[in-house]
Formats: structure tokens, sequence, C-alpha cells
């Protein structure tokens, strides 16, 4: 698992530091380097992967939309951070963005960064359809604003010191985390040019695969330390957040996680031992350290 995630970081990273190099400098190009470098494991491109595997997707073409999903995911971690969200000031073991290089800066970096993704996927060497580029940029869109991780993140504030439905709890976490999951697994369908009903049942199986990672990293936030973490953990209990932990407890959250693993793998059962490595992949998610 560790081979094949590590493949993918060092291919969506090369590609990155191409694409970047073509361009024309500028001085915002070291920050957003800072926040788009900083060691993440890629689940999102392993799960676009591993959905493209089940449709025999070509490869490269998965490592450029991947990258612009780890564009997305950097700008939102970069902005999560800042002392007017949730105020973290360590991300993956090193000084958050804003800390590094300062406020303004941060917010301009993540900026560029979202879109950034925009540039990759309508970029002429892109070589797909235009009618697939439209269809791949107007999804990534809608998984990045108000409908979803923009949106989901001011629930998460709106939230805090709040008595929160469990259902209003999951609709939150799955915009916030869900939703570029959901573009994930709908990415590989879309230039294959698979019908909108099956491109909307992947995207719900991506929901449920981000409400996966959302409840393993409130998890992780819950039992973990800075060193295994990499960030600050025991935030979201001093700070109120509204989790599925602090409605169900501890142990009745890791029996939803689990169940939320079958219920995907239910979905995908006529998909065979093409799934494989996407179960693994949901397993790994739900155990991993940080």
């Amino acid at each position: 698992m560790q081979k094949k995630l590590n493949k993918i970081a060092r291919d969506t990273n090369l590609f990155l530091k191409k694409f970047i190099k073509s361009q024309n400098k500028s001085e915002l190009i070291i920050p957003m380097k800072y926040g788009l470098f900083s060691g993440g494991k890629k689940i999102r491109s392993k799960i676009l992967i591993d959905i493209g595997a089940i449709f025999n997707s070509n490869y490269k073409s998965l490592i450029i939309v991947g990258s612009a999903i780890e564009c997305i995911h950097a700008y939102s971690l970069i902005h999560d951070d800042l002392p007017c969200m949730d105020n973290d000031s360590i991300r993956r073991g090193k000084p958050s963005t804003h800390v590094k290089y300062g406020e303004s800066t941060a917010v301009l970096a993540g900026n560029s960064l979202l879109t950034l993704a925009f540039e990759i996927l309508s970029h002429e060497n892109f070589n797909i359809s235009k009618k697939n580029k439209v269809d791949l940029i107007s999804k990534i869109s809608q998984s990045s604003g108000h409908l979803g991780i923009a949106g989901g993140q001011f629930l998460d504030l709106n939230y805090e010191h709040k008595k929160i439905s469990k259902n209003k709890v999951v609709e939150m976490e799955i915009k916030k985390t869900g939703k570029l999951f959901s573009f994930a697994c709908a990415a590989p369908l879309i230039l294959k040019g698979k019908s909108k009903n099956e491109i909307k049942k992947f995207e719900e199986i991506g929901s449920d695969i981000g409400l996966l990672f959302q409840v393993a990293d409130d998890l992780i936030d819950y039992k973990g330390n800075l060193s295994t973490a990499g960030k600050k953990t025991g935030k979201d209990k001093k700070k109120g957040k509204a989790t599925l932990i602090s409605l169900m407890g501890y142990k009745n959250t890791i029996k939803y996680a689990n169940n939320l693993i079958l219920k995907i793998n239910k979905k995908l059962t006529k998909y065979g031992s093409d799934k494989k490595n996407l179960s693994e992949t949901l397993n790994y998610i739900l155990n991993r350290n940080k």
C-alpha cells in the first residue's frame, strides 16, 4: 500500500513541479509550493487511481486530474489553518503556511492554488475532449465552492459550541471533505464518457469515502498526538466542534466507520476483483495515524 501511495505522490509532484516551472515566475510561487509540497499522502489521488483502475483509465490523464485535486486540497488546508478559521499553527509536522509567510501571503497563495487547478484541467496539453474538460472543471468547481469545501467549512465554524443533529453533522462533513472525494470518484467516469446515472452513483460512493476519511480524521484528533498526527490534536473538543464522536462517542464512531466501509464495498460488488485496490485504500484510511 505504501509503495503505491509513494508512486502516486512522486508522479503527481513531478507533474506539478514541471507545470509550475513552465509558468512565468512570481513571488507567490514559494509559499504556494510550501503548502503544496508538504508531504501529504495523496489519498484523494489514490482513490482517483483506484476508481480509474476499475474502468481501465489512462494513468497519465489521472495523474493530471489528481494534480488539480491536490491543488484544491492544499488551498483548503492553507485557508483552514488561518487564525480566522481553525487557527492551526502546525500542519504535517511543520509551521502552517500563514505562520511561515504571514496571513495575507497565505490567503493569496491559497487563492492561487485554487485557480492553478483550473489552469491544469483547461491546459492545451491535457489531451482530452473539450466537453470532458468542461465537465471536469464544472464538477471540481462545485466540489470546491459553497456547495463543497467552502460551504462545509462555513458550517463547521458555524456549528461550534452548538447542539447539532447527526444528519446535519454528516451533511457538513460530506461538504467539507466528501465533495472532493466525490470528484475523485467521478472524474475517471467523466474521462470515459460514462452515463450521468453511473457518474452520480460514483459521486455518492465518493461522498461515503470522504465521510469515512473525515471520521477517521476526527478519531485521530480524539486519540492521536502531535508526533503521530503531524498536527495538534484534541482541538475538536476544545473548540466545541460538531463531530460524530461528540454525538455518538468514540466506540460507536468506530463502528459507524466500519459500517461505512461495508456500505461502500457493497455498492462495488458488481466490479469484483477490480475493486481490490480501492478496498485496501478504505481500510488504510480508517487505520492510518495521520
